[in-house]
């Protein structure tokens, strides 16, 4: 592995040039990061804390442990557990190790248009999303059977409640819409009773102002182009063609997760033994035995349902880029590459994985028997907005825990970007078309200094000079062996919430 360019005293070097942090329970803390990618020494800092849990976890007896902790290179302060952390326990899992946007991720499709078929159009473009996204023009028509179904069941519990209305942007929906090229279609669940009040929100067939949402936040809907192919056979097998235009969305459950993991939370604290103190670090794990079995069950009804319904919002924005492609561009196909999640667990036995801000590079072993078993999984890296992002092919490397980073990573704080400089951003915004609720050309809009302040200050919170450079992220996926750059696609415009 890269070496990493931190020079924290607390790193010591070992093997293969992966790092470790020393620790009095001897867990092993691979790092995955090249020379000229930063690492928070604040992350660094956090993942200390985080390792008293393996102390926490001795307390609970059995043989319940940390296993591994991998940190990815876009790894940066979060909270109590940073992103970009993989963290494989044994006998346990951690909500907060999955964090309160569940199933945050990506979803990827091609298109039939080029980038010189949709150019001439950004001005008319940017006004149809504005109206799809921000002013009620998404019309997405639920029963409470097709939310029930969509929380129980997954995307294919939402297709199968009911014929779809041809109405609002139902109408891009596609008769031989791919469930197969979703990481995991359906989350498994017992119930949707946690979410009942949002099932039944309106009686019959409603709207609401929840699904369709691309959330805050880094969270995005961009529409793309293939600029340069790397892997050409992968390319090809994957639907990619230059100057292809591409839809990207990265979004997650919302309002929901954030609701499931407080609720995780909660049970976790009431399922902890009693006659043993709250971990200092306030990370609380549940076991996996019969002591915990019934709060845990809730827990994870209530991950699974925030977990389906994720995927449902990122199937819906990707609806809203399709229709109003169609409406300024014309006739077009859409063929979903895949859909990739962030934020969740994977038990296998008695193993559970916690991805939190880290998505699964899954190799030949991990895709057999699908439509990626020729290539490995695809593994979605977004740049900052207005930067590039890849797509690359994992190869399921064990050393990773079969993990890559989810985008590049943060490595300027919210607070200390939104007091960025103004001409950085004033020249940003001459190069980049954004779109967001306000729109900052609307003469109804300048005279509103107060307005623009607050609409600026949030920009600069997500502006291209907070993040780390894609590039060198990128090249540590491949030096490490974790993924291989398949194409790197460049925006025509961002939809930012």
């Amino acid at each position: 592995m890269p070496s990493s360019p931190t020079q924290d005293p607390r790193l010591v070097r070992v093997d293969d040039d992966w790092l470790r942090l020393p620790n009095p329970w001897h867990v092993p803390v691979d790092i995955c990061a090249a020379e000229d990618v930063p690492i928070e020494s604040s992350a660094i800092d956090e993942i200390l804390t985080v390792l008293q849990t393996a102390g926490t976890l001795e307390r609970l007896g059995g043989d319940a442990a940390i296993t591994r902790v991998v940190l990815t290179p876009d790894l940066h302060k979060g909270a109590g557990i940073p992103i970009g952390t993989v963290l494989r326990t044994r006998g346990a899992l951690i909500p907060q190790a999955v964090g309160n946007d569940i199933n945050c991720g990506m979803r990827v499709e091609t298109t039939s248009l080029t980038a010189d078929d949709v150019r001439p159009r950004l001005d008319a473009l940017e006004r149809r999303m504005r109206h799809l996204f921000f002013e009620g023009g998404r019309r997405i028509a639920l029963t409470a059977a097709q939310r029930e179904g969509l929380l129980r069941d997954g995307l294919p519990g939402l297709l199968d409640a009911g014929p779809p209305p041809n109405d609002g942007v139902w109408a891009a929906l596609r008769e031989d819409e791919r469930h197969d090229r979703i990481h995991r279609a359906r989350y498994p669940t017992t119930t949707a009773e946690p979410f009942r009040d949002w099932i039944t929100s309106a009686g019959g067939t409603s709207y609401d102002s929840i699904i369709g949402s691309v959330g805050g936040g880094n969270h995005f809907a961009e529409l793309q182009y293939v600029a340069a192919v790397h892997d050409r056979q992968a390319a090809y097998a994957w639907g990619f063609e230059l100057g292809q235009v591409v839809s990207m969305v990265h979004s997650g459950s919302l309002s929901l997760g954030h609701q499931a993991n407080a609720d995780g939370m909660d049970q976790a604290r009431a399922a902890w033994p009693q006659e043993l103190p709250v971990p200092d670090n306030k990370i609380i794990p549940m076991s996996l035995d019969e002591r915990s079995a019934t709060r845990r069950g809730r827990y994870l009804d209530a991950l699974g349902n925030a977990a389906n319904f994720a995927v449902g919002n990122r199937f819906f924005l990707s609806l809203m880029l399709r229709t109003g492609l169609a409406a300024e561009c014309g006739d077009l196909t859409a063929d979903l590459v895949y859909d990739a999640p962030h934020n969740l667990l994977w038990r296998d036995g008695d193993t559970v994985t916690h991805r939190k801000g880290a998505t699964p590079a899954g190799g030949y072993e991990e895709t057999a028997g699908g439509p990626y078993a020729l290539w490995g999984e695809p593994v979605i890296v977004p740049g900052s907005m207005g930067a590039a992002s890849y797509i690359l092919r994992g190869h399921g490397n064990p050393r990773s825990l079969a993990s890559a980073c989810h985008g590049a990573g943060r490595r300027v704080p919210r607070g200390a970007a939104s007091r960025a400089n103004d001409k950085e951003l004033d020249a940003f915004l001459r190069e980049f078309r954004v779109v967001t609720p306000l729109d900052h050309r609307d003469p109804k809009v300048t005279h509103r200094a107060d307005v623009l302040a607050a609409w600026r200050r949030d920009l600069k919170q997500e502006a291209p000079w907070v993040y780390k450079d894609i590039g060198p992220v990128v090249s540590s996926l491949h030096d490490a062996g974790v993924a291989d750059p398949v194409v790197e696609l460049r925006p025509l415009l961002t939809v930012k919430g």
